[in-house]
């Protein structure tokens, strides 16, 4: 509680406080300092954001060390900003090196945008993105994007074209690729849970389908392209697949073993993959726990799979949806959680938890930004938000 006290309130208060000096003593010896706590997310009145906040104290009270490795990845003089606001739900950034921008996907709001590091300024890039959500960059520094509306993967070429990577299996469409990650030697990898078959991220099912097996939607509603290309209702497991330059597209883990794949990501020398489990997607009964898994990466396949983290911080489920490793081999995790956990979590490689930062809202996915790719960008629910560290991403994108 604040205490609103006058000028003459104050003075008189003091006096009549005031204790006696001991001989030799000064005032300024024996009065103690007022310190203040810095607003942060979980403050009373909380922290302010945006161009018109006012700034906050150095360091970052939402940047918290966890254990001593975390402050060597700390810039004590760096504060969290929050760059943007707008969106129904931001998702997939992904940073060009040679463009000099981040772009992120408002899956439900159905565009793209960038993050224009030259100015700052948040333009629209494409619309309708057809429901992109995950986005990254390959060595060749082509963006690559996951489209729930047409369920498959997508290159962009230099000369402005789009190549469609993969959208089905085995004759089969895909549910609706999620997240991917480029790997050295040309291959791509994704995951392809069913969450772009809610009717706020792609389209339904067609009638009978499994996100909509009493027929209650109707998928072409609003949606006219619905059908023409793409597929149109849930056929194949949950899996994560391998597409490999060729054009060959393999199954490098099953739904039966990670079960709603989302964010996916490899180590810095690729010799471990990372791969998230979220919850139930539409239709789905039973589906991840929100866990991430670690599997080696042996040449086109993965062996050894363990559990890396359950995503509990203090008895609390930090729901994990992205991630990015940095080029010590730390994860920096979205968290999906209640107010005070929710933003990202650091583990280092062996699933230690070391750091956490705090922001506003849940976060759903991150990348790291800039020239020299220091900046995290964090993709929470509404708005989007960058803070300095003091380590640099791996791998393009």
């Amino acid at each position: 509680m604040t205490s609103h006290l006058t000028r003459r309130g104050f003075i008189a208060g003091s006096a009549v406080a005031a204790p006696a000096l001991a001989w030799g003593q000064t005032p300024a010896e024996t009065t103690k300092p007022q310190l203040a706590e810095p607003p942060s997310v979980i403050s009373n009145p909380p922290r302010q954001w945006g161009p018109g906040a006012p700034p906050n104290i150095y360091p970052d009270p939402d940047i918290l060390v966890l254990d001593d490795s975390f402050k060597s990845y700390r810039v004590g003089l760096a504060a969290i900003h929050r760059l943007w606001t707008g969106c129904q739900w931001a998702e997939g950034p992904a940073w060009s090196g040679e463009g000099q921008y981040v772009v992120f996907s408002d899956v439900k709001g159905n565009a793209q945008y960038r993050y224009i590091w030259e100015s700052g300024q948040v333009t629209a890039y494409r619309s309708p993105s057809f429901n992109s959500n995950g986005n990254s960059f390959d060595f060749q520094g082509r963006q690559l994007s996951t489209q729930d509306f047409f369920r498959r993967v997508a290159r962009w070429e230099p000369d402005g074209s789009m190549t469609v990577i993969a959208d089905s299996y085995q004759g089969k469409p895909l549910n609706s690729p999620n997240d991917l990650v480029p790997h050295p030697d040309g291959s791509i990898w994704f995951t392809d849970p069913p969450y772009g078959g809610q009717l706020s991220e792609g389209h339904p099912d067609l009638a009978g389908g499994r996100a909509n097996a009493n027929g209650l939607y109707d998928p072409k509603l609003g949606d006219g392209g619905t059908g023409l290309i793409g597929g149109v209702k849930q056929e194949l497991p949950t899996n994560t697949y391998r597409w490999d330059p060729s054009g060959r597209l393999d199954v490098v883990v099953s739904g039966d073993q990670v079960p709603d794949p989302n964010g996916i990501c490899f180590s810095p020398d690729y010799k471990t993959l990372y791969l998230i489990s979220t919850g139930p997607g539409p239709g789905q009964t039973v589906g991840g726990k929100g866990v991430i898994y670690a599997f080696d990466v042996q040449g086109q396949t993965v062996a050894n799979m363990r559990l890396f983290t359950d995503c509990m911080v203090d008895g609390v489920k930090c729901g994990p949806d992205g991630m990015r490793a940095d080029r010590a081999g730390n994860l920096w995790i979205s968290s999906n959680a209640p107010l005070g956990y929710s933003g990202v979590i650091v583990r280092n490689p062996d699933g230690k938890l070391i750091g956490r930062i705090r922001l506003p809202e849940v976060c759903a996915n991150l990348c790291f930004a800039g020239p020299k790719r220091d900046f995290l960008f964090m993709c929470g629910s509404q708005s989007v938000y960058m803070v300095r560290v003091n380590i640099q991403g791996a791998a393009p994108g």
